[in-house]
């Protein structure tokens, strides 16, 4: 009876109408971050945009790494007349998906053989209005439960976020490849019909903000009816942008160098890899159907797998270890991609790469999330959070940049093996923050809690 009064407990949880809403919101903010970071790549490749300016174009996404600046807005400004008719983080969450909508159906229509300026414009604003949308979709999961249902908003939020990485990625390859009447040849209008229906996707992110409920919030408040404008102003900003920081630094004190040179250079062999990735398997003479099934929806199955494996790991050894792990297993997987540019077109070898890649990727994810939730203060919930978010991927947005010009150099082969070597730096870091104890306990915490010593 325990175990089915147990099961029957987690049913209960997982049914809440919450968890559903983090679920979509989950689903939202990971469709527009496909469509500029993933299967784009693969459009510009097939249209013959060369692998320079397909690296460079990756540049778009650095609107992630630098969300921290504006990220202070989403706690501390009220969006006129829309805060009143839905709350802080739903009027928010409505202006970003807005505009993502608009910047994917703007992408739909531009051809990037006759003006790419125009796609990387539209680009620029998916990515900027993506970023939005996933500063107050963090804040908003954090905000919107006590520390028990945590993990069950995570896990949704998860879900969520992978099923679209595949609707969007192998959806939009599957339905660009139907467009252009199964023709493998490049054809504009079957790419422009497949972001078109992306954007209509849009609709479930706003349908979950619109059915959901505003979260309650410990957000500290500037008193404003003190003292002149530019006292109140001076005041919000000291609010807004300088007190998450001094807040992190006065809680790790000088460990919080340590630990932000982990989130900034985390990822970065992963991500460095993954911008050549599709123009690799262009390149390599797979299809996008054949992609589409590997890749994008083989592919992402294992990665919830390996988060799943990744959950269970952490209740088991702790976070740090299972950081470790994801580290190690993520640079040593892309050096299978290095062998398959020596093998070529194989479907089998292909299928073997992408699951080990994307299960190692999904054990890193997993323990990488709970240790930046954990690093959180509630009372600084969006602008913290967005602060390791953007860190974790400014410096590898940034290198990966150049990963087309590194191709071009040195061939698939080696750049596959120096994307591997660029996880030395977060092996090291972890194994030296082990050693020093700088570590956080699992717990979110509130604007009472005393700073760590």
């Amino acid at each position: 009876m325990s175990l089915i009064s147990s099961f029957a407990s987690a049913a209960q949880l997982y049914c809440q109408r919450r968890v559903a809403i983090i679920f979509l919101l989950g689903f939202s903010s990971a469709l527009p971050m496909m469509l500029v970071f993933g299967v784009l790549s693969f459009w510009l490749r097939e249209a013959e945009v060369s692998r320079a300016e397909i690296g460079y174009f990756s540049w778009v996404a650095l609107a992630y790494s630098i969300k921290w600046l504006w990220s202070p807005l989403a706690d501390h400004l009220a969006l006129p007349k829309l805060h009143r008719w839905l709350g802080r983080r739903r009027s928010w969450l409505l202006l970003s998906q807005t505009l993502v909508m608009l910047a994917i159906f703007g992408m739909a229509s531009s051809d990037p053989q006759q003006n790419l300026a125009m796609m990387a414009g539209f680009a620029v604003l998916l990515a900027f209005a993506s970023a939005t949308q996933d500063i107050n979709v963090d804040a908003f999961r954090i905000e919107s439960g006590p520390k028990e249902v945590q993990a069950a908003l995570a896990a949704a939020y998860l879900t969520g976020y992978r099923l679209a990485m595949i609707f969007a990625s192998a959806g939009t390859l599957w339905l660009a490849a139907v467009f252009s009447g199964g023709s493998r040849d490049y054809q504009l209008h079957g790419w422009q019909q497949a972001y078109g229906v992306m954007a209509l996707c849009m609709l479930l992110g706003i349908l979950a903000t619109f059915f959901s409920k505003e979260p309650s919030s410990q957000l500290i408040q500037t008193q404003r009816s003190e003292g002149s404008p530019l006292h109140r102003f001076a005041l919000w900003l000291q609010q807004a942008a300088v007190a998450p920081f001094i807040d992190f630094f006065q809680r790790y004190k000088w460990q919080a160098l340590l630990i932000l040179a982990l989130i900034a250079c985390y990822r970065l062999s992963d991500i460095v890899m993954g911008v050549m990735a599709n123009a690799f398997y262009v390149d390599m003479g797979f299809s996008k159907e054949e992609v589409a099934t590997v890749s994008k929806v083989y592919g992402v199955i294992m990665t919830l797998l390996g988060a799943a494996l990744g959950g269970y790991l952490i209740t088991r050894f702790g976070i740090l270890r299972i950081l470790l792990l994801g580290a190690i297993l993520s640079a040593v997987t892309n050096v299978l991609f290095s062998v398959l540019s020596h093998i070529g077109h194989d479907l089998v070898w292909l299928t073997v790469v992408i699951s080990a890649d994307n299960l190692s990727a999904g054990i890193a994810t997993s323990a990488f999330i709970a240790y930046l939730s954990s690093l959180v203060n509630l009372a600084f919930t969006a602008t913290q959070y967005a602060m390791f978010s953007s860190l974790m991927l400014l410096l590898p947005k940034f290198t990966g940049g150049f990963a087309g010009v590194w191709v071009d150099m040195m061939g698939y082969s080696q750049f596959f093996i120096f994307s591997a070597l660029l996880g030395a730096p977060a092996v090291l870091l972890i194994l030296l923050i082990q050693k020093k104890t700088v570590f956080a306990e699992p717990v979110l915490q509130s604007a009472s809690d005393k700073p760590a010593s």
